[in-house]
């Protein structure tokens, strides 16, 4: 078989199969709930004598971790039953021989003739009241005779059988679900025997499901047990066989039973020498009270159980584990010497790279394979193997290579969308998708991102359409939010929630603590696998929660995580989390809180640490596109509408997209529509001129944490020899007064991403409107999502998919409506206003005078607005802030940078573009994202449009106070604000 056959074979295992679980939840449809058992009272005394039935049926359950344990209906009579099923329902009867006058053949028959398929089971208490039955052919009205001996194991084996014969057809269909025959046909030894085989069935199918599922899916894959058939003579046995033989797990049968209604000595052995002769590799097992029989079975071949002997149990077990791979997949040499031992997935791959090569053919060729992945229900893989033998490929090696791959594969699909525990002993960074350590809950950052994990991992239309391109979440480990409650009560922090404390001396404080031990333990043994760049992100409870998001508020950190001493590299984690543990005291998140009416002392905080998307060029680690897509977009322009949705992309850290510096914008539905570049000087005014990178070379600890940022600020011009500047640029032609698509010619590089919009260079677009119509559908409204792009020329692409959080706008279901004597009239009118809604309580007017205004003294306005907030803030006045540019910004020369506890008292913006300041709205901010999400309405005025600002009007009403830069006025009524979100126009009135 060569290379690329078995490549194709990996593939053929869908991606899904194991994430998404589907296969098992569609299995066991039909459960037995209800069970009417018909009994005198007697024998109902007789049977509880050791306690009530329906509780020890439930204990047997719990028991065995099993769920959904059924009921018991006791009736004394065989009318009354009769009665009970004319109006009520039952999945299954059990009834005792003793019934009353009817007589329970009678029963039985008139059961069957109200409802055929109905399982009626006859329970006796001794083989000598069922002898006569058992003679005649009268019995086979019954679906099953056993001997009731005290055992209330036997109720579960009854119910578990029933549950087998109605669901082994759809399941073995469906899922490909093993068999069990078990061959005998006598009740006593049935009733011993059976529930011994269930309980061992369910604790080993239980023991070797792999530990790193979660419970939630381990109970699922439970449903594919194997089932447990129960034949009484040759026949019966030779027709589920035939019926069943190619999911038949094992086979256990009896000696001595009918075969042609004559009873058979032999029987038995003729029979499993049938089923070895069509299936040489069926592991069989055969029983008899005659120990003689045990040179018959060594013919077979077969197993050998004495029934009489005191350690049956102790053999069958031993059965399960040897013949029928339950337990350690023992390697052993072609002389049948054990060489190796392997108890799970992992330690199975470890050992298939170093046995012999003996030893790995010996093994394939006798399917041993095959039978211990269907003892573990890796079904999918399992029959991949099977549909394959030795002389299919080549060379060992290249067997070697095919086992090892699809095991590996395999081992990584079962951790599609699934959040694990962090287990130090069996973590292995290339399988583990999502980890979490500690038993607290994920935060909102993360509960999102493992939300749109376990999406994704059912979307397999999707990943098929972008075969060539790889689109993935970056490997994750979460610290739950209990490792925050004891980090901040062993140092003693609650009292730093305080609103009047500064952040350098919360910072210093969580800088000094001491972080839990055995935290500090389990996060070196990542960092020994874990050798790239990370991020070190808030995932706070209220964090992308779908009222309030509380986007941004918190902090993050990227580190190179690149030293050759652990030490180091554990030190700056560590440094890392305790900041983003700080940052829930900081000034900001208190000032949001307030305004929600949420507490701070009520946030908790888990922490996110992701792989850092991105690639090496030079000494700088980036990713080629960062990007914010959006599934409502609030400025839509012809013949774009609102559902179309809007992105945000730029070179580098998504850092200049959240804090609203230079980015592209565009309709994914309409990615050549770009007004910013719609002429030559559009393009050169508009275009990304800085990006963020992380340093990784020669980068200090002082550096990684200071307080502002720890990524490094690049003018793209001094790296235009980076071959993804290149890529994404244009040329500019001064002589021309042109820009060539082509990043590769001589002259000034341009940030146009035309190789992505234009060239499809990759179908970023395409990627991104169906990912927010995935991520809408899923959330059930209007999401936003962050995401970046590597595109190194000798790798696939790569889409990350970074967070997903709601966006929210609030009162939208308020009529609101706008006359066109309002708008004339109006002290402002916007066409394009964020918000929905009507607000008659402000009085209070903060804006920037025009003629005092000046781009580069923007810091110094954001102190002069901070005062004014403070006073008005504390007086509980609520005002409108009107001025130049983009509010919020990171970059001062677009607008005014204000942060959100600058303007925490504000209830409406007013952006003004003139033709000095015309920055495009940014919507994929995390500035924009808290402001709407506050219902902060946010109106943008564009001069020399309809748009219109009064400033006579405003600047003639009683001042309050004036700043260098800012006016502060009071009108004597409150104003009309009033916002139609539907149409996005808003005005401010007179009252």
């Amino acid at each position: 078989m060569s290379d690329s056959i078995t490549k194709t074979c990996i593939m053929d295992l869908p991606i899904n199969y194991y994430s998404s679980f589907n296969v098992y939840q569609s299995l066991m449809m039909q459960k037995i709930q209800n069970i009417l058992l018909v009994s005198s009272p007697y024998d109902a005394y007789l049977m509880e004598e050791e306690g009530n039935l329906t509780s020890r049926i439930i204990n047997e359950y719990r028991g065995l971790n099993l769920t959904r344990p059924p009921s018991i209906t006791q009736i004394s009579s065989a009318e009354k039953a009769l009665a009970y099923l004319s109006c009520k329902s039952a999945d299954m009867v059990i009834t005792m021989p003793n019934v009353g006058d009817m007589g329970v053949l009678s029963l039985a028959k008139k059961i069957k003739q109200h409802d055929p398929n109905l399982p009626v089971i006859l329970l006796a208490h001794g083989l000598p009241s069922v002898a006569s039955l058992l003679q005649s052919n009268s019995s086979r009205i019954f679906d099953r005779i056993f001997i009731w001996t005290g055992n209330s194991d036997l109720l579960l084996a009854i119910v578990k059988h029933v549950e087998d014969v109605l669901n082994v057809l759809p399941d073995t269909q469906q899922a490909s679900v093993r068999v069990f025959i078990f061959v005998d046909d006598a009740p006593d030894f049935r009733s011993f025997f059976l529930p011994f085989l269930y309980k061992e069935i369910v604790k080993q199918t239980q023991g070797v499901l792999s530990a790193t599922l979660n419970e939630e899916h381990r109970l699922l894959k439970m449903r594919a047990r194997p089932k447990v058939l129960v034949a009484e003579n040759y026949e019966e046995a030779m027709d589920l066989f035939e019926t069943y033989q190619t999911y038949i797990m094992g086979i256990i049968s009896d000696t001595r039973f009918p075969k042609n209604n004559k009873m058979l000595d032999n029987a038995g052995i003729l029979l499993l020498s049938q089923m070895h002769k069509q299936m040489p590799d069926i592991p069989l097992l055969l029983m008899s009270s005659d120990a003689e029989n045990q040179k018959f079975s060594k013919e077979i071949p077969a197993k050998f159980i004495h029934k009489k002997s005191p350690q049956i149990q102790k053999e069958l077990r031993k059965f399960f584990l040897h013949n029928l791979h339950f337990g350690d997949f023992v390697f052993r040499n072609s002389e049948g010497k054990e060489i190796q031992r392997a108890n799970s997935l992992g330690s199975f791959e470890s050992a298939l790279k170093k046995i012999p090569e003996d030893s790995l053919r010996h093994h394939a060729q006798n399917n041993e394979f095959f039978s211990w992945l269907m003892g573990r229900s890796e079904i999918a893989l399992a029959n991949i193997f099977r549909s394959v033998s030795i002389s299919d490929f080549p060379s060992t090696g290249s067997l070697r290579y095919f086992v090892i791959s699809n095991i590996h594969h395999l081992r990584k699909c079962q951790q599609h969308g699934i959040v694990v525990q962090f287990q130090g002993e069996i973590f292995d960074a290339d399988i583990f998708d999502f980890t979490k350590i500690g038993n607290g809950q994920l935060g909102g950052k993360a509960r999102g991102l493992a939300f749109i994990a376990r999406q994704l991992s059912h979307e397999t239309d999707f990943f098929n359409k972008y075969k060539d391109i790889v689109i993935r979440i970056p490997k994750t480990i979460v610290i739950a939010t209990d490792i925050f409650e004891t980090f901040v009560a062993q140092n003693n922090l609650e009292d730093l929630s305080s609103p009047s404390i500064e952040n350098s001396i919360v910072r210093d404080r969580f800088l000094k603590a001491a972080f839990p031990e055995n935290i500090v333990s389990q996060l070196k043994q990542y960092l020994i696998q874990v050798k790239h760049p990370l991020s070190v992100r808030s995932s706070s409870l209220l964090e992308d929660a779908l009222c309030q998001p509380y986007a941004g508020l918190y902090e993050t950190y990227m580190i190179p995580n690149n030293a050759t001493d652990i030490e180091i590299r554990l030190d700056q984690l560590i440094t890392a989390i305790k900041l983003v543990y700080a940052s829930t005291c900081y000034e900001g998140p208190k000032s949001f809180s307030k305004s929600t009416n949420n507490l701070t002392h009520d946030e908790l905080m888990a922490v996110i640490i992701q792989e850092l998307a991105g690639e090496t060029w030079e000494d700088y680690y980036y990713p080629a596109i960062s990007g914010v897509v959006q599934s409502h977009n609030f400025y839509p322009i012809a013949p774009i509408t609102p559902d179309d949705g809007i992105a945000h992309i730029a070179l580098g850290m998504g850092k200049t997209v959240v804090e609203g510096e230079r980015v592209l914008r565009f309709c994914p539905k309409y990615p050549n529509i770009l007004p910013q570049f719609s002429s030559v000087d559009d393009i050169l005014k508009n275009a990304q001129r800085f990006f963020y990178a992380l340093k990784i070379k020669n980068n200090t600890q002082n550096r990684l944490f200071r307080e502002e940022s720890n990524l490094e600020r690049l003018e793209i011009s001094d790296y235009e020899s980076h071959d993804v500047v290149r890529q994404l640029s244009g040329t500019y032609i001064p002589e021309e007064h042109r820009i060539r698509d082509s990043g590769a010619l001589n002259g000034p590089k341009v940030l146009t991403f035309a190789s992505i919009l234009k060239y499809q260079l990759m179908p970023l677009p395409e990627i991104l409107s169906d990912m927010i119509e995935l991520g809408t559908k899923a959330m059930g409204g209007p999401v936003e999502i962050e995401f970046a792009v590597n595109l190194k020329s000798s790798q696939t692409p790569t889409f990350y998919f970074l967070q997903i959080r709601p966006m929210v706008a609030g009162g939208e279901k308020m009529d609101v409506k706008i006359s066109d004597d309002e708008k004339e009239h109006s002290i402002c009118y916007s066409q394009k206003a964020l918000g929905n809604g009507k607000n008659t309580a402000i009085q209070d007017i903060i804006f920037v005078k025009p003629q005092s205004f000046d781009i580069s003294k923007t810091t110094d306005i954001v102190s002069e607005i901070s005062s004014i907030n403070a006073y008005l803030h504390k007086e509980r006045r609520p005002y409108i802030l009107m001025g130049p540019g983009r509010w919020g910004t990171s970059d001062r020369w677009l607008g005014i940078p204000v942060q959100w506890n600058d303007i925490s008292g504000v209830s409406a913006i007013v952006e003004i573009r003139n033709k000095d300041l015309m920055a495009d709205p940014s919507q994929g901010t995390h500035f924009f994202q808290n402001i709407t999400s506050l219902g902060i309405q946010y109106l943008t005025v564009t001069e020399g449009t309809e748009d219109r600002i009064d400033w006579q009007w405003i600047q003639n009403n009683p001042l309050q106070k004036e700043t260098s830069f800012l006016q502060h006025v009071k009108t004597p009524q409150p104003i009309v604000l009033k916002v139609d979100g539907r149409q996005s126009e808003g005005v401010i009135l007179k009252n």
